[in-house]
């Protein structure tokens, strides 16, 4: 089937890799403008504008994806099928009607409808995820489902791990619903939940939170976003790994950061945060006893 792929992200790129092995290889491949990124603020291309060059296909990344010269180049294309996997901007009519359209979401519709929807279930304690493929709508990832495939979120689960399995099921889900053309069915009114875009103080552990939630958080939003504490002095630790434990008689007081042994370990309210792997500020990853050995013992969380 002759298709254009819209994309952005990691996860995108990755999928457009798969559909590129398929029988419905995209024309053309339309991204997001280049823009700055990293410590440098350096200008670079989107991931899916990498792999789509590295695929040898035609890349387009207008300024605006509904303007009339980029839904005229779409339209040049002459897709059949136009697939959408994490663009990062809205769609709008009239390009919504213009082509038949398969959007792939990494969850199971209707739970986790927005941006952010693979750290929001593990954050959650979901026992398991998915991927959806179901048509855009100008209401966000509210439109009707054509397949859905589930996928087990593990206790030791992080974002890279859960997504690397997400991104392939997709990939083989998009194939599928390109060939085989099964029928849309209108998501369930029950059930909603939202996804909304990861905000920079959902970094920060705060030990009041919990040392269940914090290390779900963890998780949650590495190795990606990345976490982080505050510790005695203002320093930032950049928290990688962590295990909650509960039940330990000896257990730090909420805000204490303590080293025990060749561990180090934050208190809150319900039970003790085991920094596994920690990055100080300007520094490389290590594990916990590492980083003690280098700065002692003589720590106090702050916030």
């Amino acid at each position: 089937m002759r298709t254009v792929y819209l994309g952005t992200s990691p996860f995108a790129a990755a999928v457009l890799r798969l559909l590129a092995a398929s029988d419905h290889r995209p024309a053309l491949v339309v991204t997001r403008p280049d823009a700055p990124h990293g410590r440098g603020r350096r200008l670079a291309a989107p991931p899916v504008a990498d792999a789509a060059r590295e695929l040898g296909i035609e890349v387009d990344q207008p300024e605006s994806v509904n303007a009339p010269d980029a839904r005229g180049r779409i339209a040049a294309a002459d897709p059949e099928t136009v697939c959408v996997c994490a663009f990062g901007a809205l769609i709008k009519e009239p390009l919504l009607s213009e082509h038949p359209m398969l959007n792939v979401h990494p969850s199971l519709l209707p739970r986790w409808r927005g941006a952010a929807p693979i750290e929001r279930a593990i954050a959650a304690g979901d026992e398991r995820t998915g991927v959806a493929i179901m048509r855009p709508v100008a209401e966000l990832d509210a439109g009707p489902v054509c397949l859905q495939a589930a996928e087990t979120i593990g206790p030791d689960d992080d974002f890279g791990s859960l997504s690397a399995r997400l991104e392939v099921l997709a990939g083989h889900l998009l194939a599928r619903a390109l060939d085989e053309r099964p029928p849309f069915r209108a998501q369930p009114g029950e059930g909603v939940t939202f996804a909304p875009k990861i905000t920079p103080a959902e970094r920060e552990l705060r030990p009041e939170e919990g040392a269940v939630a914090l290390g779900r958080r963890v998780r949650a939003l590495n190795p990606h976003v990345g976490t982080h504490v505050t510790v005695d002095g203002g320093e930032r630790l950049g928290v990688l790994r962590a295990r909650a434990q509960t039940g330990d008689p000896d257990a730090p007081a909420t805000g204490e950061l303590r080293a025990r042994g060749e561990h180090l370990l934050l208190g809150t309210p319900d039970g003790t945060l085991d920094l596994l792997e920690v990055r100080p500020a300007g520094g490389r990853p290590m594990d916990a006893a590492s980083y003690l050995r280098g700065r002692g013992a003589g720590l106090a969380a702050t916030g």
